[in-house]
C-alpha cells in the first residue's frame, strides 16, 4: 500500500510539468522546423482545433499524460507525440515523430 501511494505522489508531481509544456504549446502556438519542408506555423484554440500552414492544414487536438495527439484533413489516423517537461515561450526542443524528428519553438 506504501508503494502505491508513494508510486501516486510521483505521478502527480510529475503531471504538471508535462502538461505545463503542453499549455505552453497549446495556448501560444508553435513553429515546427520539417526537413523538406521548412517552417510551419501552428495555432491551436480552446476548442480542440488548429490549423497549420495558413490554414492549408487542419484539424484537432487533445493531450494524453505527455503526449499531445493530433489528427488533420492529411492524416485522418491520431498521431501522439511525447513533449519534454519545463518548456516555455521562446523554447526549442525536438519530437520525435512517427515521420522523423521535428524540431519545435513555442512561440
Amino acid at each position: 500500500m506504501r508503494r502505491l501511494l508513494i508510486a501516486a505522489a510521483l505521478i502527480a508531481f510529475a503531471a504538471p510539468a508535462f502538461a505545463d509544456t503542453l499549455k505552453e504549446v497549446t495556448t501560444k502556438g508553435v513553429v515546427m522546423s520539417v526537413d523538406g519542408v521548412g517552417d510551419i506555423d501552428v495555432a491551436y484554440k480552446a476548442d480542440g482545433s488548429y490549423t497549420a500552414a495558413r490554414g492549408a492544414v487542419t484539424g484537432r487536438w487533445r493531450i494524453n499524460g505527455d503526449k499531445l495527439c493530433t489528427r488533420s484533413n492529411l492524416a485522418k489516423a491520431e498521431q501522439c507525440d511525447a513533449y519534454p517537461k519545463d518548456k516555455k515561450s521562446g523554447d526549442s526542443f525536438e519530437v520525435k515523430s512517427a515521420q522523423g524528428p521535428i524540431k519545435i519553438r513555442i512561440k
